[in-house]
């Protein structure tokens, strides 16, 4: 049993328990043998389907109201004590077997606001947690830099071409120059073909949006998508999405592999945007309360495996009040 790190008197057993589980997921650090366990907890009994519905969707509130929470006077304290309220009004409409059989995958198949990896992005052949990077070797001679919050699955190949599919995150490729072979990174609805070359491949979601930017550092590289094909050589980038190909851009490559040395740069960002970048790295999540602090822009130079203390500095940077909650939640105002 997982254990909840700040009680809550107004919550049941039951809901502790499920506010545990999202703790543990938004910490950055759960594996896919806890999502397993968190698929068996939720199938004892419906009612732990039912209150885990409920903790993830007020910790998603908490996470997306913002200004709202700030305008409205609510606390996240507050916002967590509705999950009692919460679950007697659900019960009605739960009963169901199609409803209760719908609140069984609620929150690992797709998680709220992506808080957590999603149950796909935990099972994937290689992953990295929150803050973590990682390299890898694909087919004895191709490296691999897998940035936080990574997940890298591997493809049935097509003759000798290798596959993979990144579900999420962001990793370098390094290919070396063997005749006859290539790689194909599947990413979104398009994948990015290469032999010799050196390229990032970046896919991230913000809610039902998905983007996916391709980059070139050496060599050449093809990237195909249901909108068209387009081929970019070192130095530039190119992105795909639902939108179809975006334009070819000129990129610093200074810039464009800060992360590879575990370095976030910030150059009059609004705080809004940065934090989305910061996010990746911290456990938990920070929300800004307001409109206009959220459009404040910042310039600084963060290294990834520090990112723990940089609420201080957003304090000093921003001239905000900073309020730390359970779970890595952070609130700016």
């Amino acid at each position: 049993m997982i254990k909840l790190r700040n009680t809550t008197p107004e919550l049941d057993a039951i809901q502790r328990e499920a506010v545990a589980w999202v703790q543990r997921l938004v910490s950055g650090e759960a594996t896919a043998e806890d999502a397993a366990a968190l698929k068996r907890w939720r199938a004892e009994n419906p009612a732990h389907a039912r209150a885990f519905t409920a903790a993830s969707s007020a910790w998603s509130d908490v996470a997306s109201a913002g200004p709202d929470l700030h305008r409205d006077g609510r606390t996240a304290t507050e916002t967590l004590v509705r999950l009692r309220r919460q679950t007697v009004n659900r019960r009605a409409f739960l009963g169901g077997g199609v409803a209760a059989a719908a609140v069984a995958t609620y929150g690992v198949i797709r998680p709220p606001l992506d808080l957590w990896p999603s149950f796909t992005q935990l099972q994937a052949d290689y992953r990295t947690a929150t803050g973590e990077q990682r390299t890898i070797t694909l087919a004895g001679d191709i490296a691999v830099q897998m940035n936080s919050q990574t997940s890298l699955a591997l493809r049935n190949g097509e003759g000798s071409q290798g596959r993979v599919e990144l579900i999420s995150g962001e990793a370098s490729f390094t290919l070396p120059e063997v005749a006859g072979r290539g790689l194909a990174v599947l990413a979104a609805d398009g994948r990015t073909l290469a032999t010799d070359a050196k390229f990032d491949v970046r896919h991230l979601t913000r809610g039902a949006d998905s983007a996916v930017y391709v980059t070139c550092f050496e060599g050449g590289v093809k990237v195909e998508h249901q909108a068209g094909r387009a081929t970019i050589a070192a130095g530039q980038q190119l992105s795909y999405g639902a939108r179809g190909l975006g334009q070819v851009t000129a990129i610093d490559p200074e810039s464009a592999s800060n992360w590879s040395r575990g370095i976030v740069v910030f150059r009059a960002t609004p705080l809004l945007d940065a934090l989305e970048e910061i996010n990746r790295y911290r456990p938990g999540r920070i929300v800004v309360l307001n409109a206009e602090l959220a459009q404040k822009r910042i310039t600084g130079r963060f290294r990834i495996d520090q990112m723990n203390s940089i609420l201080a500095r957003l304090e000093q940077a921003v001239d905000a009040h900073v309020r730390t909650l359970p779970g890595g939640l952070a609130l700016l105002s």
